[in-house]
């Protein structure tokens, strides 16, 4: 008995969801880093203003394309989390990166957003709003695959890979291969075509961990040990100087005592 394209549409979907949902949570790591610190250090708000954005856009196309329910629980969700993250990102940021934030966070997930349903509304008009909107959330897709390629570029360059997880890349590939086949059976360009992209970044991701990441180890350990020569020396150099300063001092007594 054949499977039917909508059974295994929704099976893909299903597996996306669960996958989606686990990267979605992938943050809350760094957020509770956050919130025990009370700082946001170093970390930056625009992946999840983007991931917002990202998030909003496919909820809006799932709603106007109505067969696309698996589209609207898992990115529902992804605006709840997305939220909360950037509310936290907001309460402890130091006072200028707070600013840009909120620039941000107007020009493109009120501004842009807005500027869009207005569009789509009123510009253009049956199938073809879903079309316009489905290309411009493949688009913002595409930009949302190609943000990790700073990271490709660092481990490069610095042939270390800590700044690039492999749970992470595995199951962001993962989730590309799932929602790539959630809209192949769905028969659905917009979403299939952009994880294409995704999972071949993913493959490079893992790629690129397996090259680097011996290397890694061996950098960390000579940085580890090198320390250690220079530490030997002062410590035999002090040793040494003791002695002889306790030789001084007996010397000195034995003078004085005439022993």
């Amino acid at each position: 008995m054949a499977i039917s394209h909508n059974t295994l549409a929704f099976t893909f979907g299903m597996l996306g969801n669960v996958i989606s949902f686990l990267v979605f949570l992938a943050p809350i790591s760094t957020f509770y880093r956050i919130y025990k610190k009370k700082s946001t250090e170093g970390f930056q708000s625009l992946p999840y203003l983007v991931a917002l954005f990202s998030s909003m856009l496919w909820l809006y196309y799932a709603l106007l394309k109505k067969d696309a329910f698996l589209l609207i629980t898992i990115n529902s969700f992804g605006c709840v989390i997305e939220i909360i993250y950037i509310i936290l990102y907001i309460i402890y940021a130091p006072r200028d990166a707070r600013k840009l934030t909120f620039k941000l966070l107007s020009a493109m997930n009120v501004g842009s957003l807005a500027l869009i349903l207005l569009v789509t509304q009123y510009a253009v008009h049956g199938p073809l709003r879903v079309q316009v909107l489905g290309w411009i959330c493949v688009s913002i897709s595409v930009s949302v695959f190609a943000a990790p390629l700073s990271i490709v570029a660092q481990v490069v360059r610095t042939k270390s890979v800590e700044f690039m997880p492999f749970n992470l890349s595995f199951t962001l590939t993962l989730s590309a291969v799932m929602w790539f086949g959630y809209g192949l059976f769905l028969k659905d360009i917009c979403i299939a075509l952009p994880n294409v992209l995704g999972f071949v970044l993913g493959l490079l991701q893992m790629l690129l961990y397996a090259i680097y990441r011996n290397r890694g180890e061996k950098t960390i350990q000579k940085e580890k040990k090198t320390p250690i020569e220079p530490l030997k020396s002062i410590v035999i150099e002090t040793q040494l100087v003791e002695k002889n300063e306790q030789k001084d001092g007996k010397s000195e007594e034995s003078i004085a005592t005439g022993v």
